[in-house]
C-alpha cells in the first residue's frame, strides 16, 4: 500500500512539474484569437453570438489585455522591443458580411482593431463582404484585410503552379483592390505544407497562420504562427473562452494528442476534454 502511495504521489509530482514547464515555457506567449462567424441565427459550431462577443471583448478590455496587430508582433520579436503586457491578437477568417453588420459596432464599442483573413474569390458572394465594403473598412481603421488564399483550397495537395497561384493571386487581388501591401496569409483550415510556406515567403508574405490552440512564441518559425480557435456554444461561452485563452499551455498539446488518437481511438479521444 505504501509502495503503491509512493508511486501515486511521485506521479502527481512529475504531472504538476510537467504542467509548470508547459506554463513556463509559453510565459512569454502571445494569444491570437481567430473567429468566423459573429451573429444570432447560424448554428454552426465556429458562429459566435454577438452578445457572447461582445462579452469576450469586454473580458480583454476589463482585465488589462491590449490589442495588437500582427505587424505590431512582428516589429517588437525583430527588433527585440518589449510588447505591452498582456497582448492578444484578434483575427477573423473567410471575410463574411457579419464582419460589417456585428462585429465592427463591436469593435468600435470597445476601441479595438482586428486582422479579417478574405479568400479572394469569394469576395460579393452571399454571405460574403464586397469589395466596397471591405475598402470601406480598411479606409476607417478598425481592421486590416490580408490574405486567406484565393479560392480556400486545401494547400497540401497543391503543388508547383497551382500552389503559387492560390498563395499569389489573393496577394495580387488584395493588393490591386486596397492599394496597400498584403503581409499575413492564414492558411485555409490551417493546413500547410513546407511548400506553402516556402511560397508564402517567396511571394512576400511577412508571416503565416495556423490553428493549433498555443500561444504564438519569438521561436516559433513565422510561416507557422498559431491562433487559438474561439468557438461558439450553447452554454458556458465565456467560462469556455477563458479556459482557452488562460490554459492554452495545456490545451494544446492535448489537442495534439486527441487528433493524433482519434482516428484509432476515436472512444478515448472523445475523453479528452477541449474547452
Amino acid at each position: 500500500m505504501k509502495k503503491i502511495l509512493a508511486v501515486m504521489v511521485v506521479l502527481l509530482l512529475m504531472m504538476v512539474g510537467f504542467i509548470f514547464w508547459l506554463f513556463a515555457r509559453a510565459a512569454d506567449g502571445v494569444p491570437i484569437l481567430v473567429y468566423h462567424r459573429v451573429h444570432d441565427t447560424d448554428t454552426n459550431p465556429t458562429t459566435l453570438k454577438v452578445a457572447d462577443f461582445d462579452a469576450q471583448l469586454k473580458y480583454l478590455v476589463d482585465n488589462g489585455y491590449h490589442f495588437i496587430m500582427p505587424d505590431d508582433l512582428l516589429d517588437a520579436w525583430e527588433s527585440g522591443k518589449a510588447l505591452p503586457t498582456n497582448p492578444v491578437v484578434i483575427t477573423f477568417d473567410d471575410g463574411h458580411e457579419d464582419i460589417y453588420n456585428n462585429v465592427f459596432p463591436i469593435l468600435q464599442k470597445y476601441n479595438v482593431r482586428a486582422t479579417v483573413f478574405l479568400v479572394t474569390d469569394h469576395i460579393g458572394m452571399k454571405d460574403y463582404l464586397n469589395w466596397d465594403f471591405v475598402r470601406a473598412l480598411q479606409a476607417g481603421g478598425y481592421f486590416d484585410f490580408e490574405s486567406h488564399t484565393m479560392s480556400y483550397k486545401d494547400l497540401t495537395t497543391l503543388k508547383g503552379d497551382k500552389l503559387w497561384n492560390e498563395i499569389y493571386g489573393s496577394k495580387q487581388a488584395l493588393e490591386w483592390a486596397l492599394k496597400k501591401p498584403a503581409k499575413f496569409i492564414a492558411y485555409p483550415e490551417g493546413k500547410y505544407s513546407i511548400d506553402a510556406e516556402d511560397t508564402s515567403k517567396e511571394v512576400g508574405f511577412r508571416a503565416g497562420f495556423i490553428q493549433d490552440y498555443g500561444l504564438a512564441i519569438k521561436e516559433d518559425k513565422a510561416y507557422v504562427l498559431t491562433r487559438i480557435p474561439v468557438r461558439g456554444s450553447d452554454s458556458n461561452t465565456l467560462l469556455r473562452f477563458k479556459l482557452r485563452l488562460k490554459g492554452s499551455p495545456i490545451f494544446a498539446p492535448l489537442h495534439r494528442f486527441k487528433e493524433d488518437i482519434a482516428e484509432g481511438n476515436p472512444e478515448i479521444a472523445d475523453l479528452i476534454f477541449i474547452p
